[in-house]
């Protein structure tokens, strides 16, 4: 491979008056691909408001005229230092230029902090969409070899992941909780935030790649065309010293991958007060064929509607009680901790599978476990009389879930399978009876059964054409999803079809950032 390779240049924006500035500006109006990625410094607490973003991340691809790379810039905008105002306009005309594709890993939540991080700053209204996008996880998923009659795996991998199978890179996560709103940064901290958005045009380019090549395997794609790419990190696994530190199986820790990286790899360009003249190329950023080709083909978006711009608070208040009815209130009443143990515990002969039934008061919460994988009855009729929640509670062993206080007066009949909820949002009352019943959920799990019925999903996917026939009379299949070679799946019980569409990752990547399963 060729040694003459352009390294990673880092430039860290701090003011709008720097070099470092108007070389962004150059570079954002004059690629037509670029990776986003935002650091902020973590909240260990439930918070009214949403974290203040301190970095922006922009990796650029710059293009000669014949379309090849002559740069890879990589932008660490200082959000604590510049002033917002000066590049707001900026960077929403990047998000929404139809000229410029964006690319990113789970972006969507990065959105939501710097939209609110601006606004806290003037920067009305923020940020509501970025169009054209594409996200790393949807490009990971259409890399994967497809084989028939095997559903492909329903959990979210983590960019870490993507990185070591996609490109054989092991990038450590070791910095990510880092304090980012502390300055200076640090040269580990620079290195980490600029691999991070780098990595993603890296990947982009694999799936570019197998785009132009359509025909060969993914395999072959994969393996072979990574030999072609000129952009940075690839760098890394030419070197014999460093192929060892960063391909081992076992993640790296973020020193040792800063170490690992040649001399002039990834060069952090240092802050000047020189004037900069910038040569203009002969035309702006504009689309190549296959570029085109792919936004159009795979091309998505994110918006943010009004409910996303705030912040999930649990409106959750303790009732003020008078004496006199906190003296007359029985302990049960009063919301005791559970005590367990629950009926499916192996222990006491269950069969480790956990089971809940879910009163009208709350059934949202029995479709939001049915998300996560867990077994979540709802009552036989709609209006349900004490009596048949407790027999149907009793007779499919299940924890009867209520917000209702008069049911606990029945707790002597039903002993370890009853249990009040406390939460009144049905996020914060999943993650109150994950913590209580020490549930264990994985990204595996995740919408593996029939939200509508509860119901599992048949074992064989169904084609297409098979899907289209099942559906007949009761539900219909969107004529936009006939070119997509996808996968159905059907519930045994309910007959309802399902796919892994947009809706499908959107819940992924909900009920992921929900019970927190990437921390």
């Amino acid at each position: 491979m060729d040694s003459e390779q352009n390294p990673i240049t880092i430039r860290l924006v701090s003011s709008p008056n720097s070099p470092e500035f108007t070389h962004l500006t150059h570079s954002l109006t004059h690629s037509s691909l670029i990776g986003l990625d935002a650091e902020w410094k973590p909240n260990r607490t439930h918070h009214s408001t949403f974290p203040t973003v301190s970095l922006l991340q922009i990796a650029c691809q710059l293009t000669g005229p014949d379309n090849s790379s002559v740069e890879s810039p990589v932008f660490l905008v200082d959000l604590d230092s510049i002033p917002l105002q000066s590049i707001y306009q900026l960077i929403k005309d990047v998000f929404v230029s139809t000229n410029v594709l964006k690319l990113g890993f789970r972006f969507k939540q990065d959105l939501v902090y710097l939209s609110s991080t601006f606004c806290a700053h003037g920067c009305e209204p923020g940020f509501d969409r970025v169009e054209p996008f594409l996200d790393i996880t949807n490009i990971y998923n259409t890399l994967q070899p497809r084989q028939a009659g095997r559903k492909l795996s329903k959990q979210t991998k983590s960019l870490a992941t993507i990185c070591q199978e996609v490109l054989g890179i092991s990038l450590s996560k070791e910095l990510q909780c880092s304090d980012w709103s502390q300055r200076p940064l640090t040269e580990e901290q620079m290195q980490y935030a600029a691999v991070d958005a780098h990595c993603l045009i890296l990947i982009f380019e694999v799936f570019k790649a197998k785009v132009v090549t359509e025909g060969n395997s993914v395999e072959n794609v994969t393996g072979v065309l990574l030999s072609q790419l000129d952009l940075g990190l690839k760098q890394i696994l030419d070197m014999q010293q460093n192929s060892n530190k960063l391909c081992g199986i076992k993640f790296g820790e973020a020193l040792e991958i800063v170490q690992a990286i040649p001399p002039g790899f990834c060069k952090t360009v240092p802050a000047s007060d020189e004037k900069v003249t910038v040569l203009m190329p002969d035309r702006a950023n504009r689309m190549d064929d296959v570029l085109l080709r792919m936004v159009r083909k795979y091309g998505d978006k994110i918006l943010l509607s009004e409910s996303d711009r705030k912040p999930k608070i649990s409106r959750k208040k303790a009732k003020k009680s008078s004496g006199r009815v906190a003296n007359t209130r029985s302990p049960t009443e009063g919301g005791e901790e559970w005590q367990g143990p629950p009926p499916w515990d192996v222990t006491s002969g269950g069969d480790g599978c956990p089971k809940f039934l879910c009163d009208v008061m709350v059934e949202g919460l029995a479709k939001h476990l049915r998300c996560v994988g867990i077994d979540a009855a709802v009552p036989y009729s709609k209006k349900p009389e004490s009596r048949d929640l407790i027999e149907q509670a009793c007779k499919e062993k299940r924890v009867l879930l209520t917000r209702d206080a008069k049911l606990l007066r029945h707790d002597y009949l039903l002993k370890n399978q009853i249990y009040r909820v406390k939460s009144l949002l049905k996020n914060d009352q999943l993650v109150e009876v994950i913590e209580t019943f020490q549930l264990e959920i994985t990204e595996d799990q995740l919408m593996s059964r029939c939200t509508k019925c509860n119901g599992k999903f048949i074992q064989k996917p169904l084609t297409t054409e098979e899907a289209v026939e099942a559906a007949k009379g009761f539900q219909v299949i969107p004529n936009c999803l006939f070119n997509k070679n996808l996968e159905f799946w059907q519930c045994m019980d309910c007959k309802q079809l399902y796919w892994e569409g947009t809706q499908y990752h959107n819940a992924v990547q909900k009920f992921v950032d929900v019970c927190k399963l990437n921390e």
